[in-house]
């Protein structure tokens, strides 16, 4: 799995640690570059808490020798989505190199409040076997990292308290492209769990969202099923279609 100093692969170490023992998980970091120093130190960190094998993998040169080609085959200028997604795209290519050398299975890291918004990307971060998290919102997952620590730091309290980011641009924050988790988690529940018409004003930016990514989580990995309505099995929306309200 990667260990990227964040909260979902933090949480999600931790639960392989408990279902495989730490001689099972290897935590891989991945280095970009936009990654805030201490991101690095603290997958170290994390790992070393947990005993498992850390390995390091820098993407930037990677990156640099991609973009190059894609900039003189497809003329791309400047800095966008592309970018973005490249760097996550080398990260999920170089986790699942490590998979395929060791015969071994790639945990995805992603969350439910995620996977709803869209805000993960195919071939990248949503490379993977399993989806521990893929149907726990943010704060459930921030709930499991604070009961994994009642008995010691096992996550260090740093990881928790950071903003999360995707580390794919500069001073990237995730609520640069996400309403404010509180309210996008109860959002998620409201409209994926309980089937409810939009009412807020966060449940009227996700509905349309939710609909015009499904397409996302059809290919994510199979996900652990925690609440009533997860995504995947049994889920009937269609990829392409022209709904814009339940």
């Amino acid at each position: 799995m990667g260990l990227s100093g964040g909260i979902d692969s933090a949480v999600v170490a931790a639960l392989a640690v408990d279902a495989l023992g730490p001689a099972n998980v290897v935590g891989v970091g991945l280095p970009g570059p936009f990654n805030a120093p201490q991101s690095l130190t603290l997958a170290k960190d994390l790992a070393s808490n947990m005993g498992v094998d850390f390995k390091t993998v820098e993407i930037g040169p990677m990156y640099e020798s991609v973009l190059k080609a894609l900039n003189k085959g497809l003329g791309l200028e400047g800095f966008s989505i592309v970018n973005e997604n490249l760097q996550a795209r080398l990260r999920g290519l170089t986790l699942m190199a490590w998979s395929n050398k060791e015969n071994s299975m790639l945990l995805t890291t992603g969350n439910k409040s995620e996977y709803a918004s869209g805000y993960s990307t195919l071939y990248g971060d949503m490379c993977g076997g399993l989806a521990p998290l893929g149907d726990l919102t943010k704060a459930q997952v921030y709930a499991l990292a604070r009961y994994y620590n009642k008995q010691g730091e096992v996550i260090p309290q740093e990881i928790i308290d950071r903003p999360p980011s995707a580390e794919l641009r500069p001073n990237q924050k995730d609520q640069d492209s996400l309403p404010e988790y509180d309210d996008l988690d109860k959002a998620v529940t409201y409209l994926v769990e309980k089937s409810g018409p939009a009412k807020s004003a966060t449940e009227k930016w996700l509905l349309p969202v939710l609909m015009r990514t499904e397409f996302k989580r059809w290919q994510a990995p199979p996900i652990l099923k925690v609440s009533q309505h997860s995504f995947g099995r049994g889920r009937r929306y269609p990829v392409a279609h022209r709904a814009r309200e339940i």
